[in-house]
């Protein structure tokens, strides 16, 4: 949907292992932050959306999250809209937040994503992604990844799955090794994303992985899943992020300095597919609509923040979002053109696989990347005249295609 919201503020903790601290203290920090980033004070907000994932099960707090955490932090009255889609529900709410700014029912709004998925039982961390599949075809869908592993010499990827890793990992390693056998991409490509977002971490302080890593240490790196060593594979995290929405009208009332405007917020679900579709998945049907309506294309974006749950799932999307052409993601990555520096750097921030992924929160993470590249402020990973920035964030898996996708492409003012 073409929508006409302003960021006013962004905050966010920084991601990682979070034991001691539960989801009203990494949410509070996070709106706390994104407040005073906006200047902007609690009584004023009208609305809020908040996103959180596999609260329910990791933390036994089901159905009122988000009104448990705006009350620690002294925010009542006010709606609350609790949005939950798998890897993509803090990307669903602040698409549903700025909608509802831009069709006028609210002036300031609060988008917020918390994760807890750190616990002294990994098998409840690993049951949070088993619940992101169709759970009444599960014994089929595990079947089918160990039969497919079994027929490519997998042996890693032949057992384990839901166990001692996240099921989706072997998803990933699965659309990894045809993309290996269809076009012809290595696993020193798929290295080559996991190195460069490593880069990129080292220069973000909220990070979860700060180490650089070459092309070799990742290969180096033990196996999880043929062909993804454990560097290609996002890890499990806690964490929050949270975005103040302004109207146009509330964005001059407040004299926003240095706005970015969100220009499109795309959400769809994925489909059974057939040979008559004019798309081939979810994310390209997404990023088609985002570019059509922000009126720009590919070649106009500044930045990407997308998600790379592994480093395959990033040479892939290159694909989807059109920055090449079908097969062709393995020689982009290798020609550095998507690194700092780049033509189009993808993932400043360190990417799911170094900043982390704390599921709930990840989409809004994108957002204050974005929206801090395009006002300037990222730093040392601060990219030369950051204008645009696009944010591609799925989750769940249903299928050979994402259960939940959202584009949203943001542009500075």
């Amino acid at each position: 949907m073409k929508l006409n919201a302003y960021v006013a503020g962004v905050g966010m903790t920084r991601f990682g292992k979070h034991l001691d601290r539960g989801m009203k203290s990494l949410g509070g920090e996070a709106i706390e932050a994104a407040l005073k980033d906006a200047g902007i004070d609690k009584r004023q907000l009208q609305a809020a959306w908040m996103a959180n994932a596999a609260g329910g099960l990791i933390t036994g707090q089901e159905m009122i999250s988000g009104q448990v955490i705006l009350r620690s932090v002294g925010i009542g009255r006010i709606p609350v809209v609790n949005v939950e889609n798998a890897c993509a529900s803090a990307s669903s709410a602040f698409h549903q937040a700025a909608a509802m700014v831009t069709a006028g029912l609210y002036d300031i709004v609060l988008a917020v994503g918390t994760e807890k998925l750190y616990h002294e039982n990994k098998a409840k961390t690993f049951a949070a992604f088993g619940a992101a599949v169709d759970v009444e075809a599960f014994q089929e869908i595990m079947a089918n990844l160990k039969k497919n592993a079994e027929a490519s010499g997998a042996k890693s990827a032949a057992s384990g799955a839901g166990k001692s890793r996240s099921m989706f990992m072997d998803i990933y390693a699965s659309a990894a090794r045809s993309h290996m056998k269809h076009y012809g991409t290595t696993a020193e490509q798929f290295a080559a994303v996991s190195a460069k977002n490593s880069f990129h971490g080292s220069l973000n302080d909220r990070a979860q992985f700060r180490e650089a890593l070459t092309i070799e240490q990742v290969l180096a790196e033990p196996m999880i899943a043929e062909p993804l060593t454990r560097p290609m594979c996002s890890p499990i995290g806690d964490g929050a992020a949270a975005v103040v929405l302004v109207s146009e009208k509330k964005a001059k009332e407040l004299g926003l300095k240095n706005k970015v405007k969100v220009v499109s917020a795309v959400l769809h679900s994925g489909w059974d597919q057939s040979p008559d579709d004019d798309v081939n998945n979810v994310s390209e049907l997404c990023a088609r609509e985002a570019y059509e309506e922000a009126g720009i294309g590919p070649q106009d974006l500044s930045l990407i923040e997308l998600h790379d749950a592994s480093a395959p799932a990033e040479v892939m999307a290159y694909e989807y979002l059109g920055l090449c052409g079908i097969g062709e993601g393995g020689p982009l990555v290798e020609s550095g053109e998507t690194r700092l520096g780049g033509r189009i750097p993808v993932n400043t921030s360190g990417g799911l696989l170094r900043k982390g992924h704390p599921i709930g929160a990840t989409g809004i993470a994108q957002i204050v990347e974005l929206t801090e590249q395009l006002q300037g402020r990222a730093g040392q990973r601060q990219v030369d005249g950051a204008n645009i920035g696009l944010a591609h964030n799925g989750g769940g898996s249903i299928g050979t295609d994402a259960a939940a996708q959202c584009v949203t492409i943001l542009q500075r003012q």
